[in-house]
Formats: C-alpha cells, structure tokens, sequence
C-alpha cells in the first residue's frame, strides 16, 4: 500500500467568479434555527430589514434662516432710516412739544397820564392763570375726575363756575396743550393757587391734580382815580385791549410788543438745568393827555351835580384853551367806573359829549351872526324890527316868549336870542333865500359842522347837516337859530374857542406825547389850523357876546363872574327823543369863554331832557358854567384884564 504522505503539496487557490448577491428581502432570508447562537453585528450595523438612515443637506435650512434673519434685519435699518432721516424733524418736534412749554410774554401796557404827569390809568402786576388739559387726564392722574377736582378747588378762588372751568379743562380737541382759565389775577390769587399746588405735590400717593395749572405773567388795568375822566380813558377789556376811548384810539402804542419764553418742563414744572428761550416783551408807550385833572373834576363835579337835580338824562362839560385848540376837561353825567365795568352802566359808557347828536338851538346863533358881520350884511348897530310873529314858509316863527313888537339892534338881536330877528338878519346874506342859505351853508361847514372833530376818537359823531340844495322849506329858516341840523358837544365848544382866537379854528386835541420805553417825549403832531372869518368879525362878535351876560336883557346873566369880562350865549332846543325820533323834551345848553376882551380858555354846558324845575339854558347851565369857568382861570392863573365892557346897546327908540 503506498503510504501518503501527512503532508500535501500546497495548491494555489484561484479565486472563483463573483457572486451576485443576495437579495436582502424576508422572504429569502434565512432565519436561525431552534438553538441557534444569536449573530453577532458590528456596532453600527444595521439590524435586517431595516433601511438606512442618510443625514439631509444643512443648506435649504440655512438659506431660509439667512433669508428670514436678513428681511428682519432690512425691515429695521429701513425703519431707522425712516426714524432718522426721513422723519427726523417731526419726531423731534413732536419730542419738543411734549418736553417744551411756550408762553406769550405780556407787554406791559402803558400808561396815560394828564397834562401835568398825574397818573389817570396805570398797569399793575397780574397773572394769568392758564392750564394744560393734558396733564389732566387719566394717565397722568391714574383717575378718571382729573378735571373735576381741579375745578372744585380753583372756582372758589377764581371766583368761576366749577363747570366753566371743567368745559376748559376738558377741551373739545384733546391734544390741546394750553387754555386760559383766567385773566388778570392779582398775585394774592396767584399765590393761593401755588401754595395749594405745592402742598398737593408733598403729599405721597397721591396725584397732583393741580400740577397742570401755570401761571403767565401779566398786567391789570387799574384807574386810580375811580370815574374820573372815564369817557375819556376808556377801558381795557379781558383780551388785554383798549375797549373804548383813549385805551382804544392809541391802543397799538400803549400795548407795546407782547415777548415768548420756551422752556423745559417735566411733571408740571420748569426744568432749571434745561434752558430757555427768551423774546423780551417791549412796554408800550406812556401816553400825556391835555387833560388838566383839576380842572376834569371841577367839571364832572358840576355836570353831575345838576343831570342829578334836573333829572336828566345826561349832560357834558367841555373845557378848552382857546389859544392851543387842546382840551382841558371833557366831562360826561353820568359815569361809570372802569375799575369795576360789571357795576357800569351800559347806556353811560362811552363819550357822550363825541357820540350824541343833538340840534343845538340859540348857541349855534353866534354862527350866524359871524356870516352876517363877515358878508358885511349888517353891523351890530344895524336896527331890526321884531314882530311877535313871523310868517315864513308853511310855518308860523315865534320867539322864546310871547312879546310885541321889539325895536333891537343886531347886538340886542343876539343878546334877547331871538329866533325872529336871526331869520331876519340871515334873510340879507343873500338877494333870495337860497343865495342866503348857501352862503350860511359855507359858514357852517368853515366852523366844522357836518365833519369829524380831528380827534379820531372811537365812536365820535360828525353830526348832521345836510346840503343845502335839500333844506326844506322850514330848515331854512330853522337852522339859522340853531335847529334842524345837529352837532356834538366838542364841535359846539369848537365854535366859540374859534370866535376866541380871532377867527382861526385850531383843530381840538387831546394828546400832547408819547414816551417811549426809551424815555424819548415824542410831541403829538401840531393841529390844523384854519381861518374861518376874520379877526374883526371875531372881534365883534366877542364884544356881542358879553352883551349877552353883563346887559340885564341878557339871557345869560347867571354866566357872571366877578372882575372877568365874560362872553357867552344860552341855548334851549327842542330836542329829538333817540327812542321814539320825536320831539320830546329839551337841550340846555350855554357857551362861552373869558377873559372876553382876552380870550383864554372856553366853556361849554348842556343837558338833555331836564325834567325837574327849570329847563332854559341860562338857568341851569349858566351856573355850571360860571362855576367851572372860575375854577379853571384861578387854577391856570389866568388874571382879570381889567378892561371895562363893551355895554353894546341891545336896542333903540323907533
């Protein structure tokens, strides 16, 4: 037996082909038999059957937080630039309106004085007392009856409605930052409210229902002399102007330039630290009257005096000089206070002696017998013959008294008043009455009849004098002797202050300057002046008038004053009822000046609708007139001439 051997010859293993492999599905997968040792897996293989886990690509996910991140980041840089540039000023100015507080800066008025620097109005320090409505709301008090409270403890020292300060406090338009609860508070009430405003603030845990109220700086108008010249000065009304008279003519130089003051606030109060802004307020300027206030108050005293025991409705005084044209009283019965206008009487308020129209009656007579003497149609020595009665027209003339047939001169024509005689003297001004009537048309209008006065003060009248194309057939024979055309009281004075200064009308004034806040005196602007007849006439007609006071059949003998030539002349109208524009009633009046043969200052008086006791202008105004008269030539120290009467006869033997 051949032996083998233990070893074999090594054989190289070719490695055969291949196999597909095996599909991984169930079914053909051999499961382990009963007994079978678990197999053993690699970590990380896969258990059968089940599909591998691949990781998904990081990119789509990144590229849609980019994108998110980036609109976000886009949406912001646009809206700072929107914040920062585009509407960078309205945010600023929006953060400056609630952060800053602007207020007015009131002027200080100026104040008017008389001739003599005696003060007649002033200003004294004032408040007024603003709020702003939104720090009266809800989120800034944490209560809902911010303004309630407020209004319940400023109306009992404000002296208002608790209601009316609420509707304030409460504005329509919400974002409304300033309202004016009120005007021209003394400091007291001021004072008041600020200690109230404090105490509120040191209380803890509570709101400040007072932290919006503020205070502005501001004047009162006060009038140291009470009614004194009240219907000259006027007064200043709550807006801080001039409501009526001087106050209101000169308005824009005694309120001067209001100022603004910017500042800081938080919670109601002014930041110190912040700054302000500052536009200084310019006082107005300090306005000197012609008024002499001695003088005012001799006249209002006088005037007063009598409206009250006539019982009248009211009556003026007016004082001139002669010489200058400028006005030395204007006084008015009744008054009113403008310290206190709640107490005034509507009706009296104003410058009666400016703004009533009335017909004059026998004062305006002087006005015809100027046009008589200056168109040389008569001499005051000319004989006129005076019936009782006098039939002109459709009318039937008689004079103030029943009496028979007056042998006068035209001096006694003027001295007795007569309305007949004065239709007879103005008949020769012309070869037919309407020659006569235009002729006395001119003369009128020369003496300012039918025109503003030049004082250009509020309200003032021109009067009423229609052409003389359209007199009817009565007015030409009634405006002669002063009816049937009406004028002022300072145009009636006018008229007798022209015939004093030889003829030449000096347009009236009641200014004399200005001072400005610089203390430079500024002259008012010099009157216009214009000759209205002659120095002769002016003259003669002076020497007429004081027939009408020193002769015994003179009217105005009441007018007299001892060691003093006075010129002068009475007046009693029948006067036009304002309520019913009838005849009812009368107008009294008496005008004048002295010395007569050296004229100074002129007086003029006259009351409307005296019902108590005597109404003829000689009787109650020809003592007004002397009184006042006497006053003003003692205070102005005006001596007598010493130069004996005219004694013109008044009339003559036929």
């Amino acid at each position: 037996m051949t032996e083998v051997s233990d070893r074999e010859p090594t054989r190289r293993r070719v490695p055969g082909p291949a196999k597909p492999p095996r599909p991984r599905s169930a079914a053909v997968r051999r499961q382990p038999g009963p007994g079978a040792r678990p197999v053993r897996r690699p970590s990380g293989a896969r258990p059968p059957g089940q599909r591998p886990i691949r990781l998904g690509s990081p990119r789509p996910r990144l590229r849609m937080v980019s994108l998110t991140l980036t609109l976000v980041l886009l949406a912001f840089v646009v809206r700072l630039l929107q914040v920062q540039a585009v509407d960078a000023g309205a945010y600023a100015a929006r953060a400056e309106q609630n952060r800053y507080v602007a207020h007015t800066l009131a002027a200080e008025r100026g104040g008017i004085t008389d001739r003599d620097g005696v003060a007649l109005a002033i200003s004294e320090d004032a408040y007024d007392i603003t709020a702003d409505p939104t720090m009266f709301g809800k989120k800034q008090l944490k209560i809902d009856d911010g303004p309630e409270q407020a209004a319940a403890l400023l109306a009992p020292i404000l002296g208002q409605d608790q209601a009316a300060i609420v509707k304030k406090l409460r504005p329509a338009n919400k974002n409304s930052r300033y309202t004016r609860l009120a005007t021209r508070q003394t400091p007291q009430v001021w004072k008041q409210i600020r200690d109230l405003k404090n105490a509120l603030a040191k209380k803890a845990g509570t709101g400040n229902v007072l932290a919006g109220v503020f205070a502005d700086p501001s004047s009162q108008r006060v009038y140291p002399n009470g009614d004194l010249a009240a219907g000259i000065l006027g007064w200043v009304n709550t807006d801080g102007r001039g409501g009526g008279g001087i106050e209101q003519e000169l308005n824009k130089q005694l309120s001067g330039k209001d100022g603004k003051i910017r500042y800081a606030q938080s919670g109601g109060r002014e930041v110190p630290t912040a700054g302000s802004a500052e536009t200084p307020a310019v006082p107005g300027s300090d306005v000197e009257l012609t008024i002499d206030r001695d003088i005012q108050w001799a006249a209002q005293n006088a005037i007063t005096e009598q409206v009250q025991k006539s019982r009248a409705d009211r009556g003026y005084v007016i004082v001139q000089d002669t010489r200058t044209g400028q006005i030395l009283a204007m006084a008015n019965a009744p008054g009113f206070d403008a310290n206190d206008l709640s107490k005034a009487d509507g009706a009296a308020m104003g410058n009666a002696a400016l703004q009533d129209a009335y017909e004059p009656g026998s004062t305006a007579k002087v006005m015809s017998m100027a046009a008589v003497l200056e168109e040389n149609a008569a001499t005051p020595l000319t004989h006129v013959v005076v019936p009782n009665r006098l039939h002109r027209g459709d009318r039937l003339f008689s004079d103030d008294v029943d009496h028979g047939t007056w042998y006068l001169t035209l001096n006694g024509v003027l001295a007795k008043s007569s309305n007949i005689g004065t239709i007879l003297a103005t008949g020769q001004l012309g070869k037919t009455q309407a020659e006569a009537n235009k002729v006395l048309y001119s003369y009128l209008r020369k003496f300012g009849i039918g025109s503003y006065t030049g004082l250009g003060f509020p309200g003032e009248t021109p009067g009423i004098l229609a052409p003389f194309q359209k007199w009817s057939t009565s007015q030409q024979y009634t405006i002669p002797f002063g009816q049937g055309f009406s004028l002022n009281a300072m145009q009636a004075a006018s008229v007798y202050s022209t015939i004093a200064n030889g003829g030449v009308r000096i347009q009236p004034s009641l200014v004399r300057g200005t001072k400005g806040a610089d203390g430079r005196f500024t002259p008012a602007p010099k009157p216009k002046q214009t000759r209205v007849v002659s120095e002769k006439t002016a003259r003669t007609l002076a020497q007429m008038l004081e027939s009408v006071v020193d002769d015994e059949q003179g009217t105005g003998i009441k007018a007299r004053i001892p060691g003093y030539n006075v010129a002068g002349k009475t007046g009693t109208a029948n006067r036009v009822d304002p309520a019913t524009g009838k005849y009812r009633g009368y107008t009294s009046s008496f005008a004048g000046f002295a010395p007569a043969d050296n004229p100074r200052i002129t007086v003029y008086c006259a009351i409307q609708n005296a019902t108590s006791g005597n109404y003829y202008g000689g009787q109650i105004c020809g003592p007004i007139y002397k009184q006042v008269m006497e006053f003003a030539l003692k205070t102005l120290q005006v001596p007598p001439t010493g130069a004996p009467a005219a004694n013109l006869p008044v009339d003559y033997k036929p």
